[in-house]
């Protein structure tokens, strides 16, 4: 039985007192069973946390009590057990990582196009549409016709921007990523850098495949998450994903058919770049990770930072 809430959250505010809201925010989630990684900064807040529905609910209550996050959304879906393992609540200098200064979601971003009305948007034959994710993530799954940037982290995008996309030529862009939060930025930047008529998708992949039927939908693959489920499908059910523990890497059923792949220690994507200590070091993790197994315990590791 579906017992545990999973909710992305994430929005843009001036925060400039955040450091004093990190221990109380710890300990009402602390208070509640939650856990996750919930990420504090002068320009607002952004994570996933995890745990029983009413601990949950106290924890988005808690947060809407500041009149700043009065209407903080989050997006929730359900498992029979938490993806995480462990809560960390952290400051930063931006919640999302691009490295640009000046860029302010808070005073100008693109236009928002519900899932509803985004198929019609991506189909138009003026419009580009473009993966604001990391490449691993589009490898997984994007929408039909998606531009990938080609991008190992998203402080990589401004690059991709100024060298691939003009102006004068790209008339109409629109932007989608996992939650939205990348989009809220990278939209901001093109609006700065002179693109006029900029779009992204409201609530990110997940909400389009939350509310799209699978059968009108445009949405090829499964979608990565940054937490213990790897990626999720139509409906926002658990994918055929896996980790890889060296590399981080989604892995297929495929992947983990390769000769490479050896649980909790190698992949195809990283076996040629690890160390002979490193593989002694997963190799002794995963040990302890079977023995842990066969006492039916969890055996806790490195968790998936949100990006």
């Amino acid at each position: 039985m579906e017992k545990i809430v999973i909710c992305a959250l994430y929005k843009f505010v001036p925060l400039p007192d955040f450091v004093s809201l990190i221990e109380p925010l710890r300990a009402t989630c602390l208070e509640n069973d939650v856990n996750g990684t919930l990420l504090l900064a002068t320009e607002g807040i952004n994570g996933t946390i995890a745990g029983p529905p009413a601990g949950v609910d106290a924890v988005l209550a808690y947060l809407r009590a500041d009149p700043r996050l009065s209407d903080l959304e989050g997006k929730e879906s359900f498992a029979a057990e938490s993806p995480f393992h462990r809560l960390k609540v952290r400051k930063k200098r931006e919640i999302v990582t691009m490295g640009v200064q000046g860029i302010d979601p808070t005073t100008r971003v693109g236009t928002y196009v519900r899932p509803a009305d985004w198929n019609e948007l991506i189909q138009a034959p003026d419009v580009l549409l473009i993966d604001t994710r990391n490449d691993y993530e589009v490898h997984v799954g994007t929408f039909e016709g998606a531009l990938n940037p080609q991008t190992a982290s998203f402080t990589d995008f401004p690059e991709f921007a100024a060298q691939q996309l003009d102006p004068a030529k790209h008339k109409k862009i629109a932007m989608f990523c996992t939650g939205g939060i990348r989009c809220e930025k990278a939209t901001s930047l093109l609006l700065d850098m002179g693109f006029e008529q900029v779009f992204h998708l409201q609530g990110g992949i997940l909400k389009y495949l939350e509310e799209v039927p699978q059968t009108d939908s445009k949405w090829h693959g499964e979608c990565f998450v940054f937490d213990g489920r790897v990626t999720v499908t139509h409906d926002l059910q658990p994918g055929n994903y896996e980790m890889c523990y060296a590399c981080k890497s989604p892995l297929s059923q495929e992947d983990m058919k390769n000769p490479a792949y050896r649980e909790g220690i190698s992949c195809p994507f990283c076996i040629d770049t690890l160390t002979d200590d490193q593989i002694k070091s997963f190799a002794e993790r995963q040990k302890q990770v079977q023995l842990a197994r066969e006492r039916g315990e969890q055996h806790i590791g490195r968790s998936i930072a949100n990006s």
